[in-house]
């Protein structure tokens, strides 16, 4: 007896309500592998691809993209496999198919051959009378972004990634061959204001740090030092065997700093358990780095920081970097955060007094370093100089500890020899 079965939207991580449906990667009438990623979705934490947990045609979409859709609500129906769904039941709730392995949140089966592309068949050999669906090109959530903002059709676009997604120089070259129009557009009448939708990553923003804000009594202190010698080490360390395919920068001997300093300040490194009634230090080092995103504000960690050495730790950075600008930091790289570094400096900004990230002690902000007059060996030179703020939940950290914390790692920065004698 032909089966129609009904894909929920499964609870993408830590008990997530509803996610929105950015982009369908399959239309009606596709034939789609186990695991075939088929859909986009951006849930309050991160952008997610999700996999089809069976094998087979796809019969209905149940949401249209840019709508919001509810966790446990029909999401896509798919006709098994080889049978033919024209006389099928009604859609009914998905079965649990026999040893089944999770690959995303408890659906999907590990499968050696599976497949990223659109496997299609012609309509005819389905046996499916398929209503007509537009063609949506591929492209990942940061290229549909940048494409929204420059008013690209991205069906007008040549695409050349190796799943035949747009890429952003797809794009890029795109917007270059095209030119621009100067014809008059009509005005509506409330163009004097543009009203935003607050949802996914910007809504979790938004009420992670006003509960933050609010719950947690801040404390943010001050130190400005002297980094010249860091720039002189990163420098040399750039010239070195070990670091010629390696992105080396400041905030890589900053976030060495940082750890080196927590060895002998663990209370930064901890979190308030309000119910409990007690102070939970962590013997892992999972390090935050604010990144800014087509998406929002995210704070992707490098789980156990603390056992990295400078190379992997520099190589970690570069990695979160490149893929929260990407758009695909997963839920995972966003639990579990310890402690967080905000790099303000990139933006030409001396100094902040940033909010904490929930559950955690402290942020360190991380200014701009500019060349400026400084007492250097008793006299005045053109130094190097960098203004390093803490915030940190006074519940959890003394005056007394988070000084000394902020003042440890300023210490290392002016002389960062330091990290070979505590390293």
């Amino acid at each position: 007896m032909p089966t129609v079965k009904t894909f929920l939207l499964p609870d993408l991580g830590e008990g997530l309500t509803d996610a929105e449906l950015l982009t369908w990667l399959v239309k009606v009438g596709d034939t789609v592998m186990l695991n075939q990623i088929i859909a986009e979705v951006e849930t309050a934490k991160a952008s997610v691809e999700l996999p089809s947990p069976y094998a087979g045609t796809v019969v209905a979409l149940r949401a249209e993209e840019g709508t919001t859709v509810d966790v446990g609500s029909p999401f896509i129906d798919v006709a098994v496999a080889g049978e033919d769904p024209a006389n099928a039941p009604e859609p009914s709730a998905p079965a649990a198919p026999a040893e089944r392995t999770p690959v995303l949140v408890g659906y999907g089966v590990v499968e050696d051959s599976s497949s990223r592309r659109r496997q299609r068949r012609p309509v005819a050999e389905t046996g499916i009378t398929a209503a007509p669906a537009p063609l949506r090109p591929l492209a990942s959530p940061p290229v549909r972004f940048a494409a929204k903002q420059h008013g690209v059709d991205l069906t007008e676009v040549d695409a050349t990634g190796v799943h035949g997604e747009v890429t952003r120089h797809d794009l890029e070259r795109h917007r270059a061959a095209t030119p621009v129009t100067t014809s008059p557009v009509a005005v509506p009448p409330d163009a004097d204001e543009e009203r935003i939708p607050i949802k996914g990553v910007r809504k979790h923003t938004a009420a992670a740090m006003v509960r933050s804000a609010f719950t947690a009594p801040h404390v943010t202190e001050f130190v400005t030092v002297d980094v010249t010698p860091t720039l002189d080490l990163l420098d040399q360390l750039r010239e070195t065997k070990h670091f010629t395919d390696v992105r080396l920068t400041p905030l890589t001997l900053v976030a060495k700093a940082l750890l080196v300093a927590l060895r002998t300040n663990p209370t930064l490194n901890s979190s308030w358990d309000e119910d409990a009634q007690e102070i939970v230090l962590k013997r892992a080092v999972n390090l935050g780095v604010a990144a800014a995103t087509p998406r929002g504000l995210m704070v992707p960690n490098i789980k156990n920081a603390h056992t990295l050495g400078l190379r992997d730790l520099a190589i970690a950075l570069s990695d979160l970097t490149t893929t929260a600008k990407e758009g695909k930091t997963g839920p995972a790289d966003l639990a579990d955060g310890t402690i967080t570094i905000t790099n303000v400096g990139v933006f030409g900004i001396d100094a902040g007094t940033p909010i904490l990230n929930p559950g955690e002690a402290a942020i360190l902000c991380f200014g701009a370093i500019r060349r400026q007059p400084w007492e250097y060996q008793g006299e005045i030179a053109l130094r190097s100089v960098t203004t390093l703020s803490l915030s940190f939940d006074h519940r959890l950290v003394d005056g007394e500890q988070g000084s000394k914390f902020l003042a440890a790692i300023g210490q290392i920065l002016s002389d960062p020899l330091t990290l070979i004698a505590l390293s």
